[in-house]
């Protein structure tokens, strides 16, 4: 009796599964319409925040976002009238935290549905097939917040998984795709819409004097967008392409790193700090990451012989990620675009990433490498890997 009870478990359980791995099977990407050029930005800040006589932080600050980008567009939901409109956020005042998290609790979830439209049209199927929604973010705090209000707009089904990751910093765009590929290997037929939006007002602050490179390199970095993944196993032809198998992910955790970032929800929002030696850190790092990522497979891959999707933090990181594995120039062009054009959108960005970088491996052809890895970092220090395959037509 007891044998019989197990095989039939067994069966259910296997019944459950899909046959093959999880892909990529459409993308998606937006950003708020208001905008300041990069090279702009510095006078910007300095005089919506009426900080104009910091002459000495301002020079600090301009030098910091040259570091990190020379060109492109800062996307903000927040505008110049809204910050006047609301004096309190430039200073971090307890009181304006609610009135923060109102204008994220109405803007993310348009601005997520945004991106999640342009992904499920590529995808090719209704969002009424969709099963299961993650979404991530790290400037909401509240429930039900972004996944219910998506999850109505775009008009998923009442009986939808949703699953909701706050606060897990840059990582967690690596993170949501993470358990999008679980969800989808472990329930048969499951499609799983990935949406990360990231929305800065609830970080926002003026200058003060006395800020230090961890305080003023927020402020200087990190912009606003949304970027969607639609993730599903054994793809339905022709309606499906996949774009990215999901081969493996894993994990790891560096030991006595905490200190190196930090994301938390205080009275002032949400304060992001960052380490002044955080890019020589990840090259440390990195690769002791990578090798245990690829050896769990059997493999050994030659770093060059591999495509890459590598979270920008920075154009630093980049430079130092770059100087550590030995890659050529090319290798992280996609990454380097990305933090170019937009500017790190924490958890969304690697999304942006993704797109482009299967943008690129399109004109190239058969000329485009087949197998590659996904990047992210986060807090904690936390690294995300992720091998990916890429499907050629």
């Amino acid at each position: 009796m007891v044998a019989s009870t197990l095989a039939k478990i067994r069966e259910i359980q296997h019944a459950q599964r899909a046959d093959g791995p999880a892909a990529m099977l459409g993308f998606g990407t937006a950003n708020p319409t208001n905008y300041v050029l990069q090279e702009e930005f510095p006078d910007y800040y300095f005089r919506i925040t009426n900080k104009e006589h910091l002459t000495d932080l301002k020079d600090t600050f301009k030098k910091l976002c040259k570091s990190d980008r020379v060109a492109g567009e800062s996307f903000f939901h927040h505008t110049e009238q809204l910050l006047n409109a609301n004096p309190a956020f430039l200073h971090g005042t307890p009181s304006a935290l609610d009135a923060r998290l109102d204008i994220v609790a109405k803007a993310a979830p348009e601005l997520a549905a945004s991106a999640a439209a342009k992904a499920i049209a590529r995808w090719g199927r209704p969002a009424t097939d969709i099963t299961h929604l993650i979404v991530s973010t790290n400037f909401e705090a509240r429930s039900p917040g972004a996944d219910l209000g998506l999850a109505t707009l775009l008009g998923l089904r009442p009986d939808v998984c949703r699953t909701v990751l706050q606060l897990d910093g840059c990582s967690a765009g690596c993170a949501a795709l993470r358990q999008a590929k679980d969800h989808a290997e472990n329930n048969r037929g499951a499609r799983v819409l990935v949406v990360c939006v990231e929305l800065t007002i609830t970080s926002f602050r003026g200058p003060h004097e006395g800020d230090s490179f961890g305080t003023l390199t927020p402020q200087a970095l990190f912009g606003d967008g949304a970027g969607a993944v639609v993730v599903g196993a054994d793809a339905v032809h022709p309606a499906e392409r996949p774009l990215f198998e999901m081969v493996s992910a894993s994990q790891a955790l560096i030991p006595g790193s905490e200190k190196q970032l930090n994301v938390r929800l205080g009275e002032g929002g949400v304060d992001i700090d960052i380490s002044f030696n955080l890019p020589r850190f990840v090259a440390q790092n990195l690769e002791r990451c990578l090798l245990d990522a690829s050896g769990a497979l059997g493999v050994e891959w030659k770093w060059n012989d591999l495509f890459w999707a590598v979270h920008p933090g920075s154009r630093g990181i980049l430079d130092r990620v770059e100087s550590a594995l030995g890659l050529e120039p090319r290798k992280l062009a996609s990454s380097r675009t990305v933090v170019r054009d937009y500017g790190n959108m924490l958890s969304a960005t690697v999304i942006f990433v993704l797109e482009e970088l299967r943008r690129r491996m399109d004109e190239e052809g058969d000329e485009a490498a087949e197998w590659g890895m996904m990047v992210g970092f986060g807090p904690g220090f936390t690294v995300e890997t992720m091998v990916l395959h890429a499907t050629k037509y």
